[in-house]
């Protein structure tokens, strides 16, 4: 038999420990998802009239949009999705919580506005969370004009990417023509 150059590698070799730490971290996961729901999208409009050329229109749809995110072989998927008119034309916009389709891992999501372009098919015209920050949309809503969202992120590199272990409120609002993020309140921990 001939020996390895490399020098074996003592976490190669899975040990009980190894199996009972994950099945730890798996089911802490799980408890804390059930604990934490999220509230339902909603696509209500308001009651009164809004200001500005009043046209009827559908939200626009998320099928065929390509979406401005990296996933290698993989396919983008829209994980949520709740309409709402956010800049008060009268129009509604969809607003998309996406990310890859990750045979395993919790990839990031990417948090998209589209509207109808003038040929009437669905565009991107916003980015409010680029995926490149690593975290994830658990909490996901467009309510008077405002997109809301509870996302959950890693306080560093250690941290293993099935746990995240910060959670912070974003929310975000047509001023100005721009989309602007409301402060936090502050991240705190899981």
């Amino acid at each position: 038999m001939q020996q390895s150059a490399v020098p074996e590698l003592a976490h190669t070799h899975t040990r009980p420990i190894h199996w009972v730490a994950t099945a730890a971290a798996v089911s802490g996961v799980m408890a804390l998802s059930s604990l934490l729901q999220p509230n339902s999208a909603t696509a209500a409009q308001p009651a009164g009239p809004r200001t500005g050329t009043a046209r009827t229109a559908t939200a626009p749809g998320t099928a065929g949009v390509d979406f401005p995110l990296a996933c290698g072989p993989v396919k983008a998927v829209v994980q949520k999705k709740a309409t709402g008119d956010l800049d008060g034309d009268g129009n509604p916009e969809t607003v998309a919580v996406v990310h890859c389709d990750a045979p395993m891992g919790t990839p990031p999501d990417g948090v998209y506005v589209l509207t109808r372009g003038t040929d009437g098919k669905p565009r991107v015209v916003a980015t409010l969370l680029d995926p490149k920050t690593g975290d994830t949309v658990s909490d996901f809503a467009v309510r008077d004009g405002a997109v809301a969202a509870t996302l959950l992120g890693y306080s560093s590199g250690d941290v293993p990417r099935c746990c995240p272990d910060v959670t912070q409120s974003a929310k975000w609002q047509w001023k100005n023509g721009v989309f602007t993020r409301s402060a936090s309140a502050g991240a705190h921990s899981v």
